[in-house]
């Protein structure tokens, strides 16, 4: 009788292990990669470190236009999101409930205007402005935006955070006709940005991989010159180019996308 109740109790856990196992080798990769980026933006001293390179090199990159300004008074042209402001929160608590981004979401979450700084970005503007340098951020997010955007801003007394300094998107989520507002009047002397479409027009209406490829090839000598780069791995074109910015993909869609894209090692 012991044995029989014993080998029952065996088989039991042995079919609850391979349940547990299939139901964890079935887990969507996607979602699983975007709690993991929330951890990285949030925790690892590798991504703060990251930034404060970036920031570091903007500031010697000002310093050498500094010395040589030109006719027209200098600019510094800036994204916002993970750029200055954190939205780690936000995408950390979509990614823990499996859930999707949504426009509706998002926007809660800017009204808050409560997000954090993105380590280096408040010391680097303020000491560009501080040089009579102005600062322009130019953002995608929408002009319903506009209170919340330069709520949080000026939480940390971020410069230059009047209506015509802070340019958000109207018709287009081009920035080219944004910066070339800005170049009638200033020289442009540094672009900041976490994703490439924030620094040239080479990147605007969706190129493919390839194309991204060779427009980062093409632009090579920009990048820690005029184009400063902030990191950022939970969202961005790259994300959206890996699947031909099809955004109404499932979670299994994705994954076979990345399964097909990704390379890995043949055991």
């Amino acid at each position: 009788m012991k044995r029989s109740i014993i080998a029952l109790l065996a088989a039991t856990l042995l079919f609850t292990a391979c349940t547990t196992q299939k139901k964890t080798e079935n887990a969507s990769i996607a979602n699983n990669g975007k709690v993991w980026a929330s951890v990285w933006q949030q925790r690892a001293a590798e991504y703060r470190a990251l930034c404060f390179q970036a920031y570091n090199v903007a500031k010697l990159r000002l310093d050498e236009a500094l010395k040589n300004p030109g006719s027209k008074p200098l600019a510094v042209v800036t994204d916002i999101d993970e750029t200055i402001l954190d939205n780690s929160p936000y995408d950390a608590a979509r990614a823990i409930t499996n859930k999707e981004y949504t426009l509706a979401t998002w926007k809660t979450w800017t009204s808050k205007g409560q997000a954090d700084t993105v380590p280096g970005a408040p010391e680097f503007f303020k000491y560009a402005a501080s040089k009579g340098v102005a600062v322009f951020y130019i953002t995608n997010r929408d002009e319903d935006e506009r209170s919340g955007t330069i709520k949080n801003l000026r939480l940390y007394n971020m410069p230059d955070t009047d209506n015509d300094h802070v340019l958000l998107r109207q018709k287009t989520s081009s920035k080219e006709g944004r910066r070339k507002q800005v170049l009638a009047n200033y020289n442009i002397v540094l672009l900041c940005g976490d994703n490439l479409a924030d620094f040239d027009v080479l990147y605007d209406n969706k190129p493919a991989e390839q194309g991204r490829q060779a427009a980062t090839g093409q632009l090579k000598k920009e990048f820690g010159n005029k184009y400063i780069v902030i990191p950022n791995v939970s969202y961005g074109d790259f994300e959206g180019a890996l699947f031909n910015y099809n955004y109404g993909q499932s979670a299994a869609q994705k994954d076979s996308v990345i399964r097909v894209k990704l390379k890995v090692d043949k055991e």
